[in-house]
């Protein structure tokens, strides 16, 4: 009995796979709990035409993510903080501070959990580099200065 999956399955397989299974687990398991439909020669056109589309919009998602890498990379931003004389910060510089200067400085607005700051935690000044995760297959290196204000 063929199957088009509707949700991931352990051990059987992902979302919008088309698989073979005994029959009763089919009918009596999967189609009824809405994890799967049968795999008629109409679904099949259909899945087929749905899984195009999504190829073409997921293809341009990350022609767009390149695009704004191809703005970050090589940027270099500068974060005020806070220090005592001897250059250490009160607190620590995190991604939220290098969120809202990437948006207040280059205008671009990015989610603060897809940087990550290299190290552990900054509480210095200086020079330090971070990756932004614009897709799976998409990141961006972006240096910031942290100066003190």
């Amino acid at each position: 009995m063929e199957l088009i999956l509707k949700t991931d399955v352990p051990n059987l397989g992902l979302a919008d796979e088309i698989v073979v299974v005994r029959p009763g687990y089919g009918r009596n398991f999967l189609i009824p709990k809405g994890m799967a439909i049968l795999a008629t020669p109409s679904a099949k056109k259909n899945h087929a035409e749905t899984m195009r589309q999504r190829a073409h919009k997921l293809e341009k998602i990350k022609n767009d993510a390149i695009a704004l890498a191809e703005q970050l990379n090589g940027k270099k931003l500068s974060i005020g903080a806070k220090t005592s004389t001897s250059g250490k910060i009160f607190g620590s510089v995190n991604t939220i501070q290098l969120a809202e200067a990437i948006q207040s400085q280059l205008g671009i607005e990015i989610d603060r959990r897809k940087i990550a700051i290299k190290g552990d935690h900054i509480k210095e000044t200086g020079t330090y580099s971070a990756k932004i995760k614009l897709h799976k297959d998409v990141t961006a290196e972006l240096e910031f200065d942290v100066v003190s204000e």
